[in-house]
């Protein structure tokens, strides 16, 4: 938590180094408000696709309705940007256990299954988008994320090719992981952890689908592209000339830096990000803060 707010302060100083507030106000003085309601609009349909995602992972576990589990997602998105460590993805299936009574554990499998594919698409929209942000006039370390995103595809592409073969061949998988957990752990701790572990695995039964693979994977990919038009909407609201394109790309790099651990609802991370992002495409500083 701590170690959060110091990193969370160090990039707000950088978001707001040399920044004119005067030129700042009058920028968001001059924002068209009337943009941005289509841009809540679009986030809102978003969240709803997260609901028709969230619905086809926990099948194996019970079927749930997208009318149950739209309000759940959004009180764990509202718990993400009130809690440190992402505890709103905790909140969410304790919540979904308290209404429907699906195990936490396995609630929280396909939580950690919906982070990979996220990941795996927002990486996807950097490395789509290489050449323009190796490109950039004054990217400087920017132009560096596109290493990294190459590492970070290739760590979550692993995670999930693991995680599919584990659903795949669930009995192997389950003897493994008894295994490690009774050489690793006390006799007296053994019987709980095999128990939570066990209901992990049923939480990763949707990757036995093909079909349900496949939806995953879309549903992910449009709630990102739905996401970008959020930023569209602000793109229009200030009166910007960014195109679909550059606007993938800053919600990538701006996904990719929060990666870092920071305070909740990245604090700080997101505003230098954006910033640094918006510069680089040569719109002035208080213009790209007040975007962001």
């Amino acid at each position: 938590f701590w170690l959060g707010l110091v990193i969370s302060a160090v990039f707000l100083y950088l978001a707001f180094k040399e920044i004119k507030f005067s030129e700042l106000w009058n920028t968001l003085r001059q924002t068209r408000v009337i943009w941005l309601l289509p841009g809540l609009a679009i986030y809102f349909i978003g969240m709803l696709v997260r609901s028709w995602r969230w619905r086809y992972l926990l099948k194996p576990l019970k079927s749930v309705s997208i009318r149950t589990l739209f309000p759940i997602i959004n009180i764990g998105y509202m718990g993400n940007n009130v809690f440190p460590l992402r505890m709103g993805e905790v909140l969410r299936a304790v919540v979904l256990k308290r209404r429907e009574d699906v195990s936490i554990s396995g609630s929280l499998a396909t939580i950690v299954v919906e982070r990979i594919f996220d990941a795996v698409v927002v990486i996807g929209f950097v490395l789509l988008n290489l050449g323009q942000l190796v490109s950039l006039p004054g990217a400087g370390s920017l132009a560096k994320l596109g290493s990294l995103a190459t590492w970070a595809a290739g760590i979550f592409l692993a995670g999930l090719v693991a995680f599919i073969l584990t659903a795949v061949f669930p009995k192997p998988a389950q003897r493994i992981l008894h295994t490690i957990i009774g050489k690793l752990l006390p006799e007296k701790w053994r019987k709980p952890v095999i128990q939570f572990a066990d209901r992990f695995l049923d939480g990763l039964m949707s990757l036995r689908s093909p079909a349900n693979a496949f939806m995953i994977l879309f549903t992910s990919t449009l709630i990102w592209l739905l996401e970008t038009g959020l930023y569209w909407s602000v793109n229009q609201a200030l009166g910007l000339d960014l195109n679909f394109q550059q606007l993938m790309l800053l919600n990538g790099v701006v996904n990719l830096v929060l990666l870092i651990p920071a305070a909740p609802g990245g604090l700080g991370t997101f505003d230098a990000a954006g910033r640094a992002m918006l510069e680089a495409y040569a719109i002035p500083s208080e213009i790209a803060l007040g975007y962001t």
